[in-house]
């Protein structure tokens, strides 16, 4: 709703430690074009989009308590991806979106994922370090490269909307990559 009051995310939380149910309306109010642009980026199906949002608010209504997020946003975003790769895998069983899979494997050369605890101990410890990396690059590099690697953006959704020719949206990310692999290197991850 334009111009609409949304409430701080403390309170938000605070309704979700109450289980007061007002928590979800207040959180939709507050993130739910977000959620929804996120769903639809792994997606591009309005319909799929809309139900991984309600499964996010399903989810934050069971993780919250006992846990309280200290960046809301960022906890609400973790969910609303999972739950929508999880529905893109379901949907494409036998078939793979490739303007997903690309953008996933722009990224395996810079990263490596695990499964044991070790493994997920240096998996947050590597999201830290692209946190630190991505907070020193330009807004421009950081938008672009958050818009294809968060939100699923494909190379001409990220130029269009950015004026930028296709191309140089391209060479921007590769040089962003190339620059975030070196970065974890110097920061003692193994790439």
């Amino acid at each position: 709703i334009k111009g609409a009051q949304t409430m701080e995310d403390e309170k938000i939380i605070d309704l979700y430690f109450e289980r007061n149910e007002n928590a979800v309306t207040e959180t939709a109010l507050k993130y739910g074009r977000m959620l929804r642009a996120i769903a639809y980026g792994i997606l591009k199906n309005h319909q799929d989009s809309e139900e991984c949002e309600n499964d996010t608010y399903h989810v934050a209504w069971n993780k919250i308590p006992p846990e309280r997020p200290s960046y809301f946003s960022a906890f609400l975003g973790r969910i609303v991806r999972n739950v929508s790769f999880g529905k893109y895998d379901y949907n494409n069983a036998a078939k793979r979106n490739p303007d997903i899979e690309v953008s996933l494997s722009e990224l395996e050369s810079c990263i490596s994922i695990g499964n044991t605890t070790e493994q997920h101990y240096d998996c947050q410890r590597t999201a830290k370090h692209i946190s630190d990396f991505l907070k020193k690059l330009s807004v421009t590099k950081r938008v672009i490269f958050i818009r294809r690697y968060w939100y699923c953006d494909s190379i001409l959704q990220i130029s269009e909307k950015y004026g930028f020719s296709e191309s140089k949206v391209k060479s921007m990310l590769m040089r962003t990559r190339n620059e975030l692999k070196k970065y974890l290197e110097r920061q003692g991850v193994l790439v």
